[in-house]
């Protein structure tokens, strides 16, 4: 049976479970009586959703598709998830569906308890995800830069919204009854000036610009803005919410910190370290007493008249950084952002009513209503970016970051809408502010995307990068490498690579190690942020990623501190892997990267031969070779340092004593060029002997030569022979006098003698460097890439790593810019004839050694 009643006034008695009043028309209160109850079971009774359970699931799944529904529709738009769940709760409340009979009969008056008890326990067990994450040691890391624009982005916006809070009060209220409270200008204020890290993170992703300066900039304000306002939040809430008896609520609360603090931290400490001795591991025990205990500490804070939240929170603080910390993080935290946070949007968004604010009024009222709200939200907006801008330019930042900083800083996220339902709570802000609020918001974060990304874009396309390689650099200039780092297995090889660079003081190199993690959707926003701190402070992430991480940082730390001509900066980039080459081609660009160094996407096994073949790797190398700027190095690695001829041989030390063999084999073209750069730079290490192979058609005919993907057509064979021929020739001359240096040339007619050459002359190497082959290719040598099992890696680096007789040998493919990004003048095209080297046929006891 369905009840129609009319709340405009009085008070009416509804299925003897509650009373309904409505005095303003707008409002309406429910008052339970306690003393009836129903003994009707979900299968005995006519109508289930008047049962809790069944109501409770057709709710949470409502909100739910609401939410992945707005969020598949807004993603063109740039949006973040945070705004569809926003969206969602409104759809679902008074502004849109709620003002339906179908609302009426779904979200009834008696399931509005229960799911603010649902809520509630989602934002406790959320402030302990919060605390269990945030690692307040890291706050002394951060820079002057990030503090004083954090505390500029703080201050001048709360002062400006706190003006902007009295505009309401002549434009919206009409009863003396609705006038605000002393306290809700502070509650007004928060909301408008916070910034939300983790969701700002997400924008950061999504265009590329995590790991740049602008990103770690932004980040590092909005996490001083974020704890500072989870501070405000817990005690405000503890001292307003008792203001008649604050030290009767303040005194026990601080006792409950204190207690937590020296006595449980301590304790808990002490229980893993235990369990740890023991040769133990964290058991579901040790999880359920955790998780147990955060009800627990909820109900203790509650009690001392502070919110449930403290208690959560402080009890997340204190766990020791862990494996235990980091299993309760893969229990619980897709549950709680997943399950009970939509609940605490949903209820968000019936306690907005945008109705309410054009109630009664006439066309020309509701556009000077829609004026009115366009106002307080560009108020608030044009603050944050104005003060963030001028404290940005202070510290030398330019116009075009400190703009875009300012609106990356509007960024709201759970905490604002926390505050606001908090506010609501107290009563500090009534249903017309509080819907002026949930505007603002959304309409401020959902600015953020779309704008950051048109500028961003804009920006991109107008600015010029310059292009960086190995051949380019100066041997006497610093060496900028990229590795990426997939697993821990990676890590030996690349480093091994490094030891070997020639590190010195004329001559330093600095290494940006990235550690790849894949960004999925239940992973945390926090985790990019932490990670992506790693060099500023110990910021801490709770998962299997962060343990990676932690050991592939601390063995490049271990690497730097063994050379005091190499800099370390380590990082983890966390991003989908479809989209993951952009993040590294990013990062490189800012950085002025030389050359970005990545791991083959097969495993060596013991014998040498490849196997396991990882597919989202193997996309990412691919995409890296068709977009980087600079140089890439593709890294297959057989335990470099210890081969068949000489298993003795290490890399744990900088100083070689027992000597690598390395040979450059080189058949023309830029790629090739750039690995005998490498590979002549390498030779500069002790303990490095270095052979460079060159082969050579030994007709002349030109027909047998072609020219492959030079796509600027300004150069013809013979060209490109000069081209090969003076690089080749500087080389000679500027390494005549190296005793560790030998160069050779071998004639061949076809490919079969080249396999069969290397087979039985060059087959003894620990470590090969060689080009991908693009350039100039002459067709006997010229082996189909598309035929090839490894066409990434070239003809030459194919057969390195195919052939048994070169199983025991590591193996570096190196490709110059990739093709059609070219600058006009890249390489040597502009420097033809113009010398600046001596000839080496002046030095007639320097011969090369010519097989035929």
């Amino acid at each position: 049976m369905t009840h129609v009643l009319d709340f405009r006034n009085g008070s009416f008695e509804f299925g003897g479970k509650f009373m309904v009043q409505n005095q303003s028309g707008y409002e309406i209160s429910v008052c339970y009586i306690t003393d009836k109850k129903s003994g009707d079971t979900p299968w005995q009774n006519q109508n289930s959703l008047s049962s809790t359970l069944p109501a409770l699931g057709l709710q949470l799944g409502l909100m739910i598709f609401c939410t992945h529904l707005l969020v598949f529709l807004l993603k063109p738009l740039h949006q973040q998830r945070f705004t569809a769940q926003i969206l969602a709760g409104i759809l679902l409340g008074p502004s849109c569906l709620g003002r339906s009979s179908l609302s009426v009969e779904v979200f009834t008056f008696d399931s509005n308890m229960l799911l603010e008890t649902f809520a509630n326990l989602g934002i406790t067990y959320y402030m302990f995800l919060v605390g269990l994450e945030m690692d307040l040691s890291t706050v002394k890391y951060l820079s002057k830069k990030s503090f004083s624009i954090a505390i500029a982005g703080i201050l001048l916006p709360i002062a400006a919204s706190a003006a902007l809070y009295q505009l309401p009060k002549y434009i919206w209220y009409i009863n003396d009854s609705e006038k605000p409270l002393a306290w809700g200008f502070l509650f007004w204020s928060i909301p408008l000036s916070v910034s939300s890290f983790p969701d700002l993170a997400r924008i950061l992703a999504d265009v590329k610009l995590l790991h740049t300066d602008i990103g770690r900039t932004a980040l590092s304000v909005a996490i001083i803005s974020d704890i500072s306002v989870w501070v405000l939040l817990v005690f405000a809430v503890t001292i307003i919410d008792k203001t008649d008896a604050m030290h009767m609520t303040v005194l026990p609360t601080i006792a409950f910190i204190l207690i937590c603090w020296f006595l449980l931290r301590p304790g808990i400490a002490w229980m893993i370290k235990k369990t740890v001795k023991e040769g133990g591991d964290s058991s579901a025990m040790h999880i359920n007493f955790i998780l147990t205990g955060v009800a627990v500490c909820a109900m203790i804070t509650d009690a001392c008249g502070a919110h449930s939240m403290v208690g959560g929170f402080m009890l997340g603080v204190i766990i020791p950084n862990g494996e235990l910390a980091m299993k309760i993080m893969e229990k619980i935290e897709e549950f709680v952002t997943g399950i009970m946070l939509p609940v605490f949007f949903m209820l968000a968004g019936f306690r907005t009513n945008l109705y309410v604010l054009f109630r009664g009024a006439s066309l020309k009222g509701v556009r000077y209503s829609v004026e009115m709200l366009a106002l307080i939200t560009i108020g608030a907006t044009s603050t944050k970016i104005l003060s963030t801008f001028l404290v940005s330019l202070c510290f030398g930042m330019s116009t075009y970051d400190g703009l875009a900083l300012g609106n990356l800083l509007n960024t709201k996220g759970v905490l604002a809408v926390i505050v606001l339902n908090e506010s609501r709570s107290l009563k500090l802000l009534d249903n017309t502010t509080m819907s002026i609020m949930m505007f603002a918001i959304v309409f401020m974060t959902a600015l953020v995307g779309p704008i950051f990304s048109i500028a961003h874009k804009t920006t991109r396309r107008v600015r010029k990068y310059n292009q960086r390689t190995i051949q380019r650099s100066n041997q006497n200039s610093e060496l900028r490498i990229l590795t990426c780092i997939h697993s821990v297995r990676n890590v030996s090889g690349i480093i091994n690579i490094l030891e070997v660079s020639n590190a010195s003081k004329k001559s330093p190199v600095t290494v940006f190690a990235v550690h790849l993690v894949e960004l999925t959707g239940a992973a945390s926003a926090m985790l990019i942020v932490h990670d992506s701190y790693k060099t500023n402070g110990n910021f801490n992430h709770h998962s299997r990623e962060r343990v990676e991480s932690d050991q592939i940082i601390n063995a490049f730390i271990k690497y730097e501190s063994r050379n005091e001509a190499v800099s370390v900066h380590p990082l983890t980039a966390v991003s989908p892997y479809n989209t993951m080459h952009q993040d590294i081609c990013n990062l490189a660009e800012d950085k002025h990267i030389a050359m970005i160094l990545v791991p083959f996407h097969k495993e060596a096994t013991a014998d040498g031969r490849l196997q396991g073949e990882n597919r989202s790797i193997k996309e990412v190398n691919q995409k890296l070779l068709d977009t980087a700027q600079c140089s890439v190095g593709i890294l297959i690695d057989r335990g470099l340092g210890s081969s068949s001829s000489d298993s003795t041989f290490q890399l744990n030390s900088s100083e070689l004593s027992t000597g690598l063999n390395l040979a450059v084999i080189f058949t023309g073209g830029l790629d090739d060029q750039e690995a005998l750069s490498y590979g002549w730079k390498m030779a500069g290490t002790p303990g490095i002997s270095l052979t460079v192979v060159r082969f050579l058609l030994s007709t002349n005919d030109a027909a047998s030569v072609v020219l492959v993907n030079d796509e600027d057509g300004d150069l013809d064979n013979d060209s490109w022979k000069e081209f090969d021929d003076e690089f080749i020739n500087e080389f000679r001359f500027k390494t005549m006098c190296h005793q560790s240096i030998k160069y050779h040339e071998k004639l061949v007619d076809t490919g079969v003698e080249l396999i069969e050459i290397m087979r039985t002359m060059y087959c003894d190497f620990d470590f090969y460097v060689v080009g991908r082959g693009r350039g100039v290719k002459s067709l006997p040598l010229a082996m189909d890439a598309e035929l090839c099992d490894n066409p990434e890696l070239g003809p030459i680096g194919d057969l390195l790593v195919s052939s048994d007789f070169t199983a025991h040998a590591s193996v570096l493919v190196m490709q110059s810019v990739a093709e059609g990004l070219r600058s006009e003048s890249f390489g040597h095209k502009a420097k033809f004839g113009q010398k600046n080297w001596a000839s080496p046929i002046l030095n007639p006891h320097y011969k090369a050694s010519i097989n035929q």
